[in-house]
């Protein structure tokens, strides 16, 4: 069963997507920065359904079918994004689940399993950053060339940077073909070098993520929701986390190279999972190893 629905959160409306039996376990699956809940491929989820969980997945605010924000007369916090994944579990009357984050995803998922335990049956983070330990004070510092000290996270590796750091310089043009240009350009990066990239299938996802966008370019909103506030991530609280976790990060991870063994040593009892190959994205070469670590994890 697929059913899609909009969760309300004061003014904002979450677009939603459910699969599988709704008696089966849930399953939230929170999607990264910038990033839409479809990014979270169908093969994917349609695996998790098969093997009999309940999964839901999200566009957060300001992407997707989601509400855009006008970010003067309204402006948000990444706090604010992290009560939205509680607010999706409200509208589906859902008081517990298994939460899979990925990338900054990942980040509000830690977020929730330190502050409310009881809503998180298991923590699932892919791609991600241990919560608290300043990764975007790391990533200025990366793009600015300046060496990483103690306090730094592991840098992103230097086709990352170099990609970056000529987008600051360079950005696209704003009409659709620039911004979907750029936008392989970019997901030829975050699929690292450790599988093929398929041009043309990042051109018919790219194609696809534009036009079902309400607003294209809107998903900036989160990069002002983070520079309004860059130290609302609670700091020193992953040791408090109870639910059994597990991260994963791919043995070709361009932007966060070696962050999951921090999260893994950083929260009691995790476990650290690497899938070859696999870089910043979800080609079909990883979709049935990383939908088998998950569908084990949340057993």
């Amino acid at each position: 069963m697929t059913a899609q629905r909009m969760i309300t959160h004061g003014d904002v409306g979450l677009w939603t997507e459910e699969f599988g039996d709704t008696a089966h376990p849930p399953v939230l699956l929170v999607m990264g920065s910038m990033s839409q809940g479809v990014l979270w491929p169908d093969e994917l989820v349609g695996r998790l359904a098969a093997a009999g969980r309940r999964v839901i997945r999200y566009d957060h605010r300001d992407t997707g079918r989601s509400s855009v924000v006008d970010f003067e007369a309204g402006p948000y916090t990444w706090a604010d994004m992290k009560d939205d994944l509680l607010a999706v579990l409200d509208g589906y009357g859902i008081d517990c689940a298994h939460i899979v984050g990925h990338s900054a995803g990942g980040l509000l998922a830690q977020w929730v399993a330190a502050e409310r335990p009881e809503r998180v049956l298991t923590l699932t983070v892919i791609g991600s950053s241990p919560l608290g330990a300043g990764e975007g004070r790391t990533l200025v510092r990366a793009m600015t060339g300046q060496e990483p000290d103690e306090h730094d996270l592991p840098y992103p590796t230097a086709e990352a940077i170099e990609f970056f750091t000529d987008a600051a310089a360079n950005p696209p043009g704003p009409d659709r073909r620039s911004q979907i240009d750029f936008a392989i350009g970019l997901g030829r990066v975050a699929h690292g070098t450790g599988l093929p990239f398929d041009e043309d299938e990042q051109r018919r996802l790219e194609e696809r993520l534009y036009d079902r966008a309400r607003q294209p370019g809107s998903q900036a909103g989160h990069q002002r929701a983070h520079a309004a506030d860059p130290g609302a991530e609670p700091v020193g609280v992953l040791g408090k986390i109870t639910a059994p976790t597990l991260a994963v990060e791919g043995t070709h991870e361009p932007y966060k190279p070696g962050h999951s063994a921090l999260i893994a040593d950083a929260i009691p009892g995790a476990s650290l999972l690497a899938i070859e190959g696999m870089g910043h994205t979800f080609p079909p070469e990883v979709h049935e190893p990383l939908a088998d670590a998950i569908i084990a994890h949340t057993q």
